[in-house]
């Protein structure tokens, strides 16, 4: 009993799970836990501890210290909300030809990764031996050491739930092979031989090692058959989604890498055992290597490399391990640091690309070798952090650059539309607010770009029942600053003259009294296009757009869009790189604008201010377009939303308000399509956009319930 309660204890440590934590987790009550813990119990009942191992995401197994001779699945695969997948890159201390030291630090690394739940863990290359043992390759004592002490690792890792591979070199049909061999849970799975093998400068690898077969065979080792060969993928029984593949050091480099075809295969997690001695400037072209392969691969890729250890006779190694997945770097390595680099990776955001993505069958081939192993997965807990605002760049000279790219995008489109219908203006409605700001912004470029005066602009500001004295002023300093022709007309009685005609009450500010302002505004600004020989400029963002925030057939309408893909959040940033390199009243009034709450003012000011805001009606856009980028562009599913929304945001909101806005997001989501299923031209700047002729097709009668049903599966 008390060995139990101490190796509770212990993961609780290891894992930084608070008992509260563990409580809310296990379902178990915090009274009953603290007695487990406080050991005033005699006993744990059997529910109890499995509870308590599911909440702390280990095996009873591992709680009652229970050695594991046979393949144990540590939990069911039902259903998941995540499928991350926790892999580590490691370069363990090690000395050349030292195989026994060797083998010994790689047990010691399995340990302690296993225990921080890695599941796919990859060691450099020819971790046994040793990558600069150069002719001592040659020796049949070293052969036979590194033989011996790869059945050692075997044996020993089959209480540890996870995949790992370890470099060593191998004897097979007299011929020495340079290989990954792959291991999980007491047995060998099989052998992976390194297909390129570098014969230039500083390499000359094919003095001791040969190059294998294009097809699979089999490699005796300790008595024993296991699969050899470059078209092996290890495949989890517990996941199936999850497979596995290896490639070493040089197979990256190729032209043809063997990691391409294990991905168009199935393989969506890619481990590379590599000895890459450190040169100027070699690391930013390994990171950006590592990163491509993954993008075009649409995979995970685990970049382990040799590090202090190895020989400085004519080289010295970084152990610069990487981890990325499909294009971004998750976790990196210092040159010449610890060498460890562990991140968990989304294959449920893999998978979803790859339905997208991979849609050809040219190099699949039919003699791949699918080899069977188990682990657990990280099933019902978020652990991998997420960007709190996906459309915006963390490093701030990345977004300056990205704000001007955007600009330019942006322009470049509307200006492509002015010169192909001669549009003789631009008619932009503005009303003090972030998106006619913006799209102000984006026609003043415009005109720069096609040599035109911007006097060719005409600003329109339109006050009526809810117009503040604020944007109002605002409007017009920007159009002034701008350089633009600028015109107010007040559409009040205009308005009211409307409401006579169809019987509305002024002081019934229902959705007629809001809609009746913002058609009218429309119908100025295309009158006056046609009276100038202009274009309507389109201000409504990718946000407004996914919400359905826009009245149909009012300010929903242009003649072309510039703001239709960037969402709220980037525009306010794109307006305050705007602001940070102006001066005067140009910098004050974008900061002012930047300061004003987001409104569409249709219903009447209080005491001179906005009485009607946006996010207290639909919700903050900041979760708006954290849960629009991964509903649309992860593919994630609403359950998962809402569970890395929960950590993303924990210090912001609680459980129930984002349960809340998530809801609303979706049935909007939803409800709204129709009026995207008409939108006007608009130029996409980012991965995310929701036009009906691009990105997004979509029924507008299509039911919200299934991804309701799914949310409600997490309701705090």
């Amino acid at each position: 009993m008390q060995d139990v309660v101490e190796r509770i204890k212990k993961y609780k440590q290891l894992f930084s799970i608070t008992s509260e934590e563990l409580s809310k987790r296990s379902g178990i009550p915090l009274g009953t836990l603290n007695k487990i813990l406080s050991s005033s119990t005699k006993s744990i009942k059997t529910e109890t501890l499995a509870a308590i191992a599911k909440g702390l995401d280990v095996s009873v197994n591992d709680l009652v210290g229970r050695e594991k001779k046979q393949e144990v699945y540590s939990r069911a695969s039902v259903d998941p909300i995540f499928s991350y997948v926790r892999v580590a890159a490691v370069t363990p201390e090690l000395k050349v030809g030292d195989v026994e030291k060797n083998a010994q630090s790689v047990l010691d690394a399995l340990e302690t990764y296993s225990l921080k739940r890695v599941k796919v863990l990859v060691f450099p290359e020819l971790t046994l031996s040793g990558y600069t043992a150069s002719d001592l390759f040659y020796m049949d004592a070293l052969l036979k050491a590194c033989e011996k002490y790869l059945v050692k690792i075997v044996d020993y890792s089959i209480n540890y739930d996870t995949l790992f591979f370890v470099g060593t070199p191998l004897k097979k049909d007299g011929k020495i092979f340079n290989c990954a061999a792959a291991i999980c849970r007491g047995k060998l799975l099989g052998v992976v031989p390194k297909s390129f093998l570098p014969s230039y400068n500083e390499f000359y690898e094919k003095r001791q090692f040969a190059s294998p077969e294009d097809e699979n065979g089999l490699i005796t080792i300790n008595g024993k058959e296991y699969p050899f060969g470059t078209k092996l993928i290890f495949r989890n029984k517990n996941f199936p989604e999850m497979k596995v593949a290896a490639e070493i050091c040089e197979d990256l480099w190729a032209v043809a890498s063997p990691s391409e075809r294990h991905a168009v295969n199935g393989a969506n997690i890619i481990v590379n055992l590599s000895a890459s001695d450190e040169l100027i400037g070699k690391a930013e072209y390994r990171r950006n290597l590592c990163s491509m392969q993954s993008a075009k691969c649409v995979c995970a890729y685990a970049y382990a490399d040799a590090g202090s250890g190895e020989s400085s006779s004519d080289m010295v190694f970084s152990a610069h391990n990487l981890i990325t997945e499909n294009g971004k770097i998750l976790a990196e390595s210092e040159l010449f640091g610890d060498g460890i680099a562990v991140a968990d990776v989304d294959l449920g955001f893999l998978e979803h690309e790859r339905t997208k993505l991979f849609n050809y069958e040219r190099l699949k081939t039919d003699d791949y070798q699918f080899v069977d192993f188990a682990v657990a997965i990280n099933a019902d807990r978020a652990e991998r952090g997420y960007d709190k605002t996906p459309f915006v760049p963390d490093d701030k000279a990345e977004l300056s650059r990205r704000a001007e790219l955007i600009l330019d995008i942006q322009a470049e489109g509307l200006a492509r539309r002015v010169k192909h219908t001669s549009a003789k203006s631009l008619v932009v409605g503005v009303s003090g607010g972030l998106d006619s700001t913006l799209a102000l912004l984006v026609a003043a470029r415009a005109t720069d770009k096609l040599g035109r005066k911007r006097k060719d602009i005409l600003a329109v500001s339109m006050p009526c029942f809810g117009t503040t004295e604020r944007t109002k002023s605002n409007a017009e300093i920007l159009a002034e600053q701008t350089g633009v022709t600028f015109k107010e007309i007040d559409i009040t009685e205009s308005v009211r003259s409307h409401f006579k005609d169809i019987g509305q009450n002024e002081k019934t500010t229902d959705v007629t009294y809001e809609n009746s302002q913002a058609r009218e505004r429309t119908q100025v600004l295309m009158d006056l296009a046609n009276k100038t020989g202009g274009l309507v400029v389109g201000t409504g963002d990718l946000s407004e757009l996914a919400l359905g925030w826009a009245t149909y057939n009012g300010d929903h309408m242009s003649m072309y869009g510039v703001n239709a893909s960037v969402p709220k959040t980037l525009v306010r940033y794109v307006i305050a790189h705007v602001a940070e390199k102006s001066r005067g009243k140009t910098k004050k009034v974008l900061e002012d604008v930047l300061a004003t709450p987001v409104s569409p003012e249709l219903i009447p000011a209080e005491n001179g201010e906005i009485k009607q805001k946006t996010e207290d009606i639909v919700g903050p856009y900041v979760l708006h377009d954290f849960f629009l980028y991964h509903f649309v562009r992860s593919g994630f599913a609403p359950a998962k939303i809402f569970k890395i929304a929960e950590k993303t945001f924990e210090e912001e909101f609680d459980s129930a308000t984002i349960y809340k806005w998530l809801e609303v997001f979706i049935k909007r989501f939803f409800a709204q399509q129709f009026k995207r299923s008409c939108l006007p031209d608009g130029v996409k700047v980012g991965s995310v956009a929701l036009s009906p002729r691009g990105d997004w097709r979509m029924p507008s009668d299509c039911s919200a319930d299934v991804f309701l049903k799914d949310l409600r599966r997490v309701k705090p």
